[in-house]
């Protein structure tokens, strides 16, 4: 990625762990990074495994007060966001000043359904898994542990993908 004023990555398809590392090097390099559609991410492996490693962590709480410990995030823009997290020196300065360049949403949020995103080719799980190897869905886990607004992000998502087509359309008839 060439710097720019913003980045604006489609997380659809991508491998969590690939995409994280390539956008904590750009977010150290003083590039804005916005993440679109993180309940499209995917992790490799099962989904069943998955989920049993998403349960094993939500049992890791601090023993004497568990609103200390630490704290397990549903939503996949924020599992993305605590994976990008533990590749940054996030204690630091510089590297709060890396995470506050940082955003991350569910679907297309209005400001950035206009934007072009781009993919990271490194990244997407077409290029780096090897075809036949299962993998999961962020979004499917994510509801499996909790987080409500699944159904509310795919209607938003409908209706976003509706009304792009209709412009697209009109954009055709002018050509």
């Amino acid at each position: 990625m060439g710097f720019e004023k913003v980045v604006v990555v489609d997380g659809r398809g991508h491998l969590i762990g690939r995409l994280a590392s390539t956008i904590a090097k750009q977010l150290l390099e003083g590039q804005r990074v916005v993440v679109v559609r993180c309940e499209l991410l995917n992790v490799s492996g099962s989904f069943y495994r998955n989920k049993l490693k998403y349960f094993a962590f939500l049992r890791k709480r601090m023993n004497t007060n568990p609103a200390h410990g630490p704290f397990h995030f549903r939503a996949p823009s924020k599992i993305l966001w605590r994976t990008i997290r533990g590749m940054i020196p996030h204690k630091t300065t510089r590297g709060m000043e890396a995470l506050n360049r940082l955003k991350v949403f569910e679907g297309v949020p209005p400001p950035y359904d206009k934007t072009k995103r781009m993919v990271v080719p490194g990244a997407l799980r077409v290029l780096r898994l090897k075809p036949g190897r299962k993998y999961a869905s962020i979004g499917r886990i994510s509801r499996e542990v909790g987080w409500k607004y699944g159904d509310v992000v795919e209607k938003l998502e409908t209706k976003r993908k509706e009304k792009s087509a209709t412009y697209y359309q009109a954009k055709k008839k002018i050509k």
